[in-house]
């Protein structure tokens, strides 16, 4: 969870009212926020360095406040203060003034095609006439360093660039270029620099707090860069921005700019600083509106931003009361979400039909039970009356689950080593590498996956298998393991359009490794199911399994064999194929076992 550190008297003095620290520390639970600790510079210095490191620093107290991860609003002491103050009914919910200039004052900025590849998305915004002062400088740039550290994860998803609009001459353009092609004075810089020079310096330099975000796209062949009209960088994301465009306490107009991977993160994070800081402007809470136009063939094209029109939701007072266990009417309802931010109306009475408008601050109202959270911490933890549920139930483990330790229990004793392999996995292990052809019909497929070698759902467990004894060759002979997990395979009978199946998979690799090895292995496992050989005449049993002559590339040929139970093949059996340990890189023949094991149930 974030912790922000605020100076106790300036929190008070912008609530208008001092608490003692116990009566803060109600008022945050309250709320529900932590007053983790009640410190000083010179406490925290002392700490870490003993009473010397201490010698010099301020006294002040500081409150260090614990907020939910997904309430950015709440990362610095001005989002705090204007949570608290509606929350404590000073203030209403804020109503912010996006003003669109028209088409020819508007400030446009052109995203070029070769941006694509490296980091597609920009989104920018101007804040007009704004008054900084120390505290609130310090507060733009703490909050910035927070956002980075938190949904911009490290920068790599979103970067945010603030600039001294009137040190630059728009329109601006979003270019990606070679790194020999870029130059300029970077950010409390003496002297200018390429890209391909500055990188270096940069891990070089002393106690560089950019060393971190260097890797973000130090591969890559061109940088990602902004310049003004006259070819002046505004900012070299997500390394660093110009230092002829840093923000200054003089500076009036502040042109922001976040570039991004994820669209949406970076709406957030523009929106946030926009609602964190349009307060210190000459009209309190009013945004200048910029133009992003993009030269690729994107589902964006042109966009207008920062977009902070609040985004409606609809609930009912019963779901609400239900899921906290109050029972409170709409109305009363709609005055504590107010006090949380959420402007909300009753549409219907009768019903208790609730319109909730979640505004640009509070993106992490995603659903009604994020709404339902927060009637719960308005309404007040402590005040819900405890009482014995409504209804009562027995927990007990999932048949597959308690019936899948047993089987593993069989498995240990039978002295093969459990292994847990990856349930995502490279197409080609998955079809290519065992012999298998892709009918299209059978593998789940990732849309967008972040890792080549992870872009399809298993279908079988036997490759995890093979990968796992490639990396154990240097391990003594007999090499014997299973895995009973699940695979996934497409089945447009479902709901979710794929189904989940429980298979067991087991391999034996030995220099002599033979069918028997793992036939004796399936007939253990058919004993503990009450599963006879259906030439057994001595068994009692009254399920029967057989094997056929099976056709599975996987296995080879005249060595392999088809498990059939009630008429139904449930998995194969054989030695690998010497083309598949060749693919997997295995020099040692290979016995294996795959069925599925839910047909026991």
């Amino acid at each position: 969870m974030p912790t922000i550190d605020i100076l106790r008297e300036s929190l008070f003095e912008k609530l208008e009212k001092k608490y003692s620290d116990k009566e803060f520390e109600d008022l945050c639970f309250e709320f529900g926020i932590e007053l983790d600790d009640v410190t000083s510079e010179k406490e925290m210095a002392e700490k870490k360095g003993g009473i010397e490191a201490g010698q010099g620093k301020s006294e002040e107290v500081i409150y260090k406040i614990e907020v939910p991860a997904n309430r950015y609003d709440l990362l610095c002491i001005e989002g705090l203060v204007s949570a608290l103050r509606i929350f404590l009914k000073k203030d209403q919910p804020t109503k912010y003034d996006v003003k669109v200039p028209d088409e020819k004052s508007i400030i446009t900025v052109t995203v070029k095609n070769q941006t694509n590849p490296i980091r597609p998305f920009v989104v920018a915004a101007v804040l007009r006439d704004v008054t900084f002062d120390e505290a609130r400088y310090k507060s733009f740039i703490d909050l910035q360093d927070k956002l980075h550290h938190n949904i911009c994860r490290q920068r790599t998803l979103v970067a945010i660039g603030t600039h001294d609009l009137d040190t630059l001459t728009p329109p601006f353009t979003y270019e990606a270029l070679p790194p020999k092609d870029i130059k300029f004075k970077p950010l409390n810089e003496e002297k200018e620099f390429t890209g391909e020079t500055l990188f270096p310096y940069y891990r070089t330099k002393e106690n560089c707090k950019l060393k971190p975000f260097l890797k973000i796209i130090d591969q890559s062949p061109v940088y990602p860069v902004i310049y003004d009209s006259k070819r002046t960088v505004c900012s070299l994301p997500p390394i660093i921005n110009g230092d002829h465009s840093k923000i200054e306490l003089s500076t009036k107009n502040v042109f922001i700019e976040c570039t991004a991977t994820d669209h949406t993160k970076a709406q957030i994070v523009l929106n946030t600083v926009i609602a964190m800081f349009s307060g210190y402007c000459s009209k309190p809470f009013s945004v200048e509106s910029c133009k992003v136009v993009y030269e690729a063939k994107t589902p964006l094209v042109q966009e207008i931003y920062p977009k902070m029109d609040p985004i409606k939701f609809s609930t009912t007072a019963s779901y609400i009361n239900s899921r906290i266990g109050i029972k409170i009417g709409a109305g009363e309802m709609a005055k504590l979400l107010t006090r949380m931010n959420l402007p909300a109306k009753v549409t219907d009475e009768a019903k208790g039909q609730l319109t909730v408008w979640a505004p640009a601050t509070r993106s992490d109202i995603l659903h009604p039970c994020d709404i339902m959270e927060d009637v719960a911490i308005a309404y007040g933890y402590n005040n819900i009356v405890k009482r014995m549920p409504t209804t009562f139930c027995v927990a007990m483990q999932q048949p597959i689950n308690k019936y899948t330790e047993l089987l593993r229990g069989l498995l240990a004793q039978a002295s093969f080593m459990e292994v847990l392999t990856f349930a995502l996995c490279a197409k080609n292990e998955t079809f290519d590498y065992i012999g298998q052809q892709d009918d299209k019909k059978t593998a789940v497929t990732l849309a967008n996956p972040r890792v080549e070698g992870f872009n399809i759902v298993r279908t079988y467990l036997l490759p995890g298998l093979l990968k796992t004894i490639y990396e154990s060759s240097s391990a003594r002979k007999p090499i014997r393991i299973f895995e009973v997990s699940d695979v996934v395979r497409l089945d447009n009978t479902t709901e979710t359009g794929a189904k989940n199946r429980r298979h067991l998979c087991a391999l034996w690799c030995d220099s002599k490794s033979g069918l028997e090895h793992i036939q004796s292995l399936l007939r253990r496992v058919m004993d503990m199911n009450g599963v006879g050989f259906v030439d057994d005449k001595k068994s009692k049993a009254k399920r029967r399994y057989s094997l056929k002559e099976s056709e599975n590339p996987s296995y080879f040929e005249g060595r392999r064999a088809d498990v059939v139970l009630d008429g139904k093949v449930i998995g194969t059996m054989g030695i690998v194929h010497p083309n598949v340990l060749e693919n997997f890189r295995i020099k040692s023949p290979c016995s294996a076992l795959e069925i599925d094991v839910e047909v026991f149930l």
